[in-house]
This record gives C-alpha cells, structure tokens and sequence, in this order.
C-alpha cells in the first residue's frame, strides 16, 4: 500500500513540474526551450515629427518562475529618464531553458 501512495505522488509531482516547465509563455513573437533571444518593434509616432535625441531601456526579470522584478513599462522608462515626447517604443526578450532565466527589456527613444 505504501508503494502505491508512494508512486501517486510522484506521478503528481511529474505532472505539476511539467505544467510548469511546459507551458506555452509567450516571451516575445518566437521562443525556444533551450534559449531564446529576440528583437522586436513596438510603436512608433505616426507623425513622425519627434526627434530620436534620447534613448532608455527599462527590464523586468523573472528567476525560476519564482521571482519577478523590475520595471519595463514605456511610461514610467520615459519618465525616469527625462523624456517628454516618444519617437519609438521598441522591445527584446532573453530566455535560459525556458524560464531558468528570463528578461523582458523596453527601449524608448524620443525627446
């Protein structure tokens, strides 16, 4: 009786760390299991009539599905960095083994 209370948790266990290691997060437009490093664009001004004078990056960090910090949002980057009027907002992804390490990093650029 013990081997068989023994054997369903670990088949639990298996599943609940599959679900975790297999699930399908987007990270950007592409991702791999093994690494992934992407660059993308975002938005940009369709009047184009901001000068491109400043840039920041702004990341957010994820640690073992665990751990979370940082800070990648477009508006708070501009405003921490001095930048009044947004030219183009673009973005980037890293990933380790799908979510040993993994960063989400924004770059506005504007005046």
């Amino acid at each position: 009786m013990k081997a068989f209370k023994r054997q369903n948790i670990l088949f639990y266990i298996t599943i609940v760390l599959s679900f975790f290691l297999m699930s399908g997060c987007a990270v950007g437009p592409t991702h791999g299991y093994i690494i992934t490093e992407t660059q993308f664009p975002g938005t940009f001004n369709p009047e184009n009539n901001v000068k491109a004078d400043k840039e920041a990056k702004g990341c957010q960090y994820t640690v073992l599905y665990l751990v979370t910090y940082g800070d990648a949002g477009a508006g708070s980057i501009a405003n921490k960095n001095g930048i009044n009027k947004i030219a183009t907002i673009d973005h980037s992804s890293f990933s380790l083994f799908s979510g040993l390490v993994r960063n989400y990093c924004t770059f506005v650029v504007g005046e």
